[in-house]
């Protein structure tokens, strides 16, 4: 899937770097203190590393396909860190907040917990981790041949229940690329950490 990223990075940067990122951003914004640490994991085009950026707070980027992640630090100014979120040592670096906007839907379900456990290495004691999926039963495939992994809510929810994950913010949105996707949005901490 990131050959398709990568080969398509300037047309993908275009349709989605002017959706207004505020409805789906918002409800992690209000949870962190000023100048707070976020990690946008699949970053995309930067557009969302600029809203953050724009916030006051400190975002860094994280994106598998070198041509977006290149046009994400054009767009942003911000760091970009390349790399495969299936592999990478999360161990190292540390964030208050993860940031998973759609970079999940290709993610196949039983990869999804492993892929959970990796990444929040990298989340502060009481950080919070922001999540995006597409509502839906099986796979959709795009015109353009990506594959969609769908998730239904209490499916998803068990998910989150099963890795120790709390749900802090919930949210059912209409996709403004395309009205036909709803998205599920999520606020999540670990439950150990209150």
């Amino acid at each position: 899937m990131n050959s398709f990223y990568q080969c398509n990075h300037r047309e993908y940067f275009n349709t989605t770097v002017n959706i207004d990122p505020s409805d789906f951003l918002e409800p992690l914004a209000r949870l962190l203190e000023p100048g707070a640490s976020i990690l946008d994991i699949g970053c995309g085009s930067g557009r969302d590393l600029l809203w953050f950026s724009r916030r006051g707070f400190r975002p860094t980027g994280f994106e598998a396909a070198p041509g977006l992640a290149e046009l994400a630090r054009k767009h942003s100014k911000c760091k970009v860190i390349e790399g495969d979120f299936t592999i990478y040592d999360f161990s190292k670096i540390r964030f208050d907040a993860l940031v998973f906007v759609g970079s999940l839907v290709h993610v196949h379900k039983a990869s999804l917990s492993p892929i959970l456990t990796s990444t929040c290495q990298a989340l502060v004691p009481g950080g919070y981790i922001l999540i995006t999926m597409k509502e839906g039963r099986g796979t959709v495939v795009a015109e353009d041949g990506r594959v969609f992994i769908l998730w239904g809510k209490d499916e998803l929810e068990q998910k989150f229940s099963e890795n120790g994950l709390n749900v802090v913010h919930f949210s059912r949105n209409i996709s403004k690329l395309r009205p036909q996707d709803i998205w599920l949005e999520y606020v999540l901490n670990l439950n150990n950490v209150r």
